[in-house]
C-alpha cells in the first residue's frame, strides 16, 4: 500500500463515537445522567444516540453484539479512549463537578501544554477523556518553533477555582 502525498483536508473532523455496551440503561445513566448529553433517539433496549446542542448524535450506544458482555481483557487491542472536547476551562470544570457529584472515579488528570484533560472509564471500561484545548497561541513550542507537548499533573483544584471566577 502506498501513501498519498496530498494530506487530508484540514476541515475533516471525527464526527461521533459508537460504542458496544453491555447494559444500555447503565450507559445512559452515565452519558446522559453523569456527563449531561441529551438523548436524541432510542431504539428500545438495543440502541440510543446522544448529543450536545441538538446535533443528531455525538455518541452512539448499542447492545447488538454485546448485551451482558464484559470489557476487553487487558493486553488486547481495541479502543484506548474516546475524547470529548469542551469549549472552555469553565465547561471542563463543570464536567468535573458533575463527576465529583456523581462519585464517579477519575483515573487521571493531565496538563499536556496544548490541552487540559481528565481521564476516566465509562461503565463498560471504555476509556473517556474530557478535555479542553488551549488557544494555539499558548501552545508550548521549542526555540525552533516545533510543538513541545508534555504531560504534567493537572491541578483540579485550580481548574475548579478558575471556573468559579469565570461565572
Amino acid at each position: 500500500m502506498s501513501a498519498m502525498t496530498e494530506p487530508i483536508d484540514p476541515r475533516v473532523r471525527i464526527g461521533h463515537v459508537h460504542l458496544k455496551v453491555a447494559d444500555l440503561e447503565r450507559s445512559l445513566d452515565f452519558y446522559e445522567g453523569v456527563l449531561g448529553f441529551e438523548l436524541t433517539i432510542r431504539y428500545g433496549s438495543q440502541a440510543a444516540f446522544l448529543s450536545a446542542g441538538g446535533y443528531h448524535h455525538h455518541i452512539g450506544l448499542n447492545t447488538w453484539e454485546s448485551q451482558g458482555g464484559s470489557p476487553p481483557a487487558p493486553g488486547t487491542t481495541g479502543l484506548y479512549h474516546h475524547a470529548i472536547l469542551y469549549p472552555s476551562s469553565r465547561e471542563l470544570a463543570l464536567a468535573l463537578k458533575r463527576l465529583l457529584a456523581a462519585g464517579w472515579p477519575i483515573t487521571g488528570a493531565s496538563d499536556h501544554g496544548v490541552s487540559e484533560a481528565i481521564y476516566l472509564h465509562d461503565p463498560d471500561g471504555n476509556g473517556v477523556e474530557l478535555y479542553r484545548d488551549r488557544p494555539e497561541s499558548e501552545w508550548p513550542r521549542s526555540q525552533s518553533g516545533e510543538l513541545s507537548m508534555f504531560t504534567l499533573p493537572l491541578d483540579l483544584k485550580a481548574l475548579l477555582a478558575a471556573a468559579e471566577g469565570d461565572q
